[in-house]
């Protein structure tokens, strides 16, 4: 089979579905992500422009559930050739003395666990010739950042990890810090910011496709 295959962990929302729309001309696009709603409209704006998608309404933090979605893919097209991990939990900002312990353990799990998890299970399919994208957002020590940045810290050091150990090997691993971008997760962590001077999560999403190549 020709077609490429684009896993898209996150892609409910934001700039992991503005990824999956971007890559829909070029990538058959498997759209994971929690909220089942979100993922029918992405579903309907990629049909819309021509392409298809496989929607995987899951969990990234469920092994048994990520663990059986790559096997389903292996069975079905026996690869992935771009994996982009677009998934995050953005706790709410609070002083590191007053963290939740429930937004802790949600941040942990979501944002380190699970890449933990994710980056064995999605590697065989990757092979040598595979790209895999992270996307960094540098907030580790930053004031009331505490539950975000240091768990969106630990996730992009085992992202950095793997690329250095594969740059000889394969697959390709990126690790790319986008521009501020206008999505819910930063109007949550900036309310009063002018969103007009913030990039649009589509022409962020089409310059990292052309920055891929």
């Amino acid at each position: 089979m020709s077609e490429k295959i684009a896993l898209i962990t996150g892609a409910s929302r934001g700039l992991g579905a503005a990824m999956a729309e971007a890559l829909a001309a070029t990538h058959h696009i498997v759209a994971v992500g929690r909220t089942t709603g979100a993922l029918e409209e992405l579903d309907d704006r990629i049909k819309a422009e021509g392409g298809q998608a496989t929607l995987a309404p899951m969990d990234i933090t469920k092994p048994e559930a990520m663990a059986q979605l790559c096997w389903s893919i292996h069975d079905r097209w026996g690869r992935v050739d771009l994996w982009v991990h677009a998934a995050v939990h953005a706790a709410p900002l609070s002083p590191a003395s007053t963290i939740d312990a429930r937004d802790w353990d949600k941040s942990v799990a979501c944002n380190v666990t699970a890449t933990g998890q994710l980056i064995p299970y999605v590697a065989p399919l990757l092979g040598a010739e595979g790209t895999a994208v992270f996307f960094d957002d540098p907030r580790a020590g930053q004031k009331f950042f505490g539950a975000y940045g240091a768990t969106k810290a630990a996730q992009i050091a085992l992202a950095q990890s793997w690329a250095a150990e594969t740059v000889k090997t394969g697959p390709r691993v990126h690790v790319l810090t986008p521009a501020p971008m206008g999505t819910a997760t930063r109007a949550r962590f900036f309310p009063g910011e002018d969103r007009a001077t913030l990039a649009h999560p589509r022409d962020e999403a089409a310059r990292i496709v052309a920055l891929l190549g």
